[in-house]
């Protein structure tokens, strides 16, 4: 046995254990996005997405050439690998990661004005469109009931009332474009949230960081209102209107039905124009 064989093993040369570990450091984000775009693969065939910061969180949004065409809360998943799953087996388009968002998409999100903002809504019937159309033109910071929703999507006499709004609930927790489709500002005639497309606690949250007083709504609720008058101007709102917010504890009178109000000489709103019939 030499010599060099009693000395035993080398000692390990930890500098270059060092460098070739840098080369195992993950790659750009949108790497493969980079990479479909040099070997000339259109946009056409696939859906681009990115996560973004909101006031409730991460949002994964995907995105065609031409629209938005799914949102989630990054806490309603468990990785972008999901999304990406969930993606394709509700609109068959693969979803690749990207730093860049769809044009417009940051200022929807950021003034919560998203409704002229090009979505996809490929896998709803017209009904179902409406329907989801409607509650994009709900104001950030305010509720309005399904029977609102209903009317302004044109289906409110498709069936009986119960029928309808159930109709409305079902749409809703399809919704494919969570806060651009803003279902956390819809609820059921007697002010219950509707939050058919997410959990109670991530409804909450989403109404809380629009600044959605639900205890305020819950003991006027108690007082037996779900409108709100002015017995100064004689005018009755959803109490979450821009208008009812300034009507002082002094002058406001609470309604339980739009005929109740429309009986004692007020007048509906015709800023936040409730239900009338």
């Amino acid at each position: 046995m030499s010599q060099n064989d009693d000395a035993g093993p080398a000692p390990r040369d930890h500098s270059l254990e060092g460098a070739l570990s840098g080369l195992t450091s993950p790659g750009p984000v949108d790497l493969a996005l980079r990479i479909l775009r040099h070997v000339g693969i259109s946009h056409e065939q696939y859906d681009a997405y990115v996560l973004l910061d909101t006031d409730a969180g991460g949002l994964y949004a995907a995105y065609s050439p031409t629209a938005v065409t799914g949102s989630v809360l990054e806490s309603m998943v468990v990785s972008p690998e999901m999304f990406e799953e969930t993606h394709w087996q509700r609109t068959g388009r693969t979803a690749i990661r990207s730093t860049m968002p769809f044009p417009g998409l940051r200022p929807a999100l950021r003034t919560g004005r998203a409704k002229s903002l090009p979505v996809d809504l490929t896998g709803f019937d017209a009904h179902e469109r409406a329907v989801l159309e409607a509650v994009r033109t709900v104001p950030k910071g305010q509720l309005r009931p399904v029977g609102w929703i209903a009317r302004e999507a044109d289906v409110a006499d498709l069936a009986d009332v119960a029928e309808v709004n159930g109709f409305v609930a079902r749409t809703l927790a399809r919704n494919p474009l969570t806060l651009l489709i803003p279902c956390h500002r819809v609820t059921y005639e007697d002010g219950t949230p509707c939050d058919g497309a997410y959990t109670a606690a991530t409804g909450r949250a989403l109404r809380s960081a629009e600044g959605i007083d639900m205890l305020r709504l819950a003991e006027l609720s108690r007082r037996g209102g779900v409108l709100l008058g002015s017995d100064t101007t004689y005018i009755y709102c959803h109490p979450t209107c821009a208008h009812a917010r300034r009507i002082t504890p002094p002058h406001q009178r609470p309604f339980r039905t739009a005929e109740e109000a429309r009986g004692a000489g007020y007048r509906a709103c015709r800023s936040c124009r409730p239900v009338s019939v």
